[in-house]
């Protein structure tokens, strides 16, 4: 969704959009969003910013008027924002974005033309590490597969019921010990798992062993946790070499990208018994998931939820609000991106 702000205008850009209203033409900004949030803070946000929405069905009789002073981008979602989504709005001077992640961006436009960009920060940073270490119990310790061994009613006629491992002393690795992965290594840490990491750099005050290289990483965990945010360097970081450096005991957890895993190759290896398990929460083609994984009973499936709780989302419209009001009074915004 966009929002767009004259004064203070919002403009509306999203996947399916609701009808949203204008009101108070001194405030106006656009949406960019899923459309199954649930957003209670929009009547609100109505109160204080004019609220434009390009896609409103019947058709918002204000867009045509007010979209070109639109200040201010509201974007809820991974839906890419494109240079030509920008050009659209002469005015528009902030993105405010409420995802950890900002590749579906163009960067290098918001640059040229000056546009600040913001992102959830670490809003959602606990909730999804939390997540993280909940899949990887899930795998090792079989949880989903023992509830439809049961669900099914195979308890009583079958005797036995394939073993799992125990999640106390693995070595696990992260891929990007930022804001997430750090938590999720102290959780491990309660584990007494022992912590490994790559990232673009060493960090100078962590004391957990360092892999410059990811498939090194791999070949010395037995648990591999994909944490980094995706850009183009990172695109499919975890390739064939690296999950076979993982090996066939090995998981793989991964609740930041989908495009971060070669895709295709880990369905191959999942299927072929050449990887322990897997934790996925999110896929190349989202919703599309590959169909071999719903046999597996090594894999745990997510509908990209491990940001999704009552928590994070009362965190997130309070950033929300924070940030438009520090840029309408031009104050520091929290979580502003580096573009230069």
């Amino acid at each position: 969704m966009i929002l767009a702000l004259a004064t203070k205008t919002l403009v509306s850009h999203i996947w399916r959009p609701p009808p949203i209203s204008t009101k108070d033409h001194n405030r106006c900004h656009c949406f960019h969003r899923f459309p199954s949030f649930n957003l209670s803070f929009l009547p609100v946000l109505r109160t204080k910013y004019t609220v434009l929405d390009p896609f409103a069905d019947p058709p918002d009789p204000s867009f045509p008027t007010l979209f070109k002073s639109a200040r201010v981008m509201l974007c809820f979602g991974p839906k890419p924002v494109t240079s030509e989504d920008l050009d659209r709005y002469p005015s528009l001077e902030y993105i405010l974005g409420t995802s950890a992640g900002i590749n579906n961006f163009d960067l290098a436009a918001c640059r040229r033309r000056g546009i600040r960009v913001t992102s959830a920060g670490d809003v959602y940073s606990v909730d999804v590490a939390d997540y993280a270490v909940g899949l990887a119990i899930d795998v090792l310790r079989r949880v989903s597969a023992a509830d439809r061994f049961v669900r099914a009613g195979s308890w009583p006629v079958q005797n036995e019921y394939t073993l799992g491992s125990k999640v106390s002393g693995k070595r696990v690795g992260i891929v990007g010990l930022g804001s997430i992965g750090s938590r999720v290594a102290k959780r491990f840490e309660a584990f007494g798992c022992s912590i490994a990491y790559n990232s673009r750099k060493q960090k100078p005050h962590v004391s957990y062993a360092y892999y410059a290289n990811v498939k090194d990483l791999a070949s010395n965990v037995d648990v591999l946790i994909v944490c980094c945010a995706l850009t183009n360097e990172t695109h499919r970081i975890i390739n064939k070499d690296v999950m076979t450096a993982l090996g066939k005991t090995g998981v793989i957890v991964n609740i930041e990208r989908g495009p971060l895993i070669d895709e295709k190759e880990l369905v191959e290896l999942l299927v072929r018994g050449e990887i322990g398990g897997a934790g996925l929460d999110v896929f190349e083609n989202e919703p599309q998931v590959p169909e071999p994984l719903f046999r597996l009973d090594n894999v745990v499936l997510s509908p990209h939820k491990a940001v999704l709780t009552l928590d994070s989302f009362a965190a997130l419209e309070e950033l929300i609000f924070s940030n438009l009001e520090a840029f309408f009074s031009n104050q520091p915004l929290r979580a502003e991106v580096e573009l230069d």
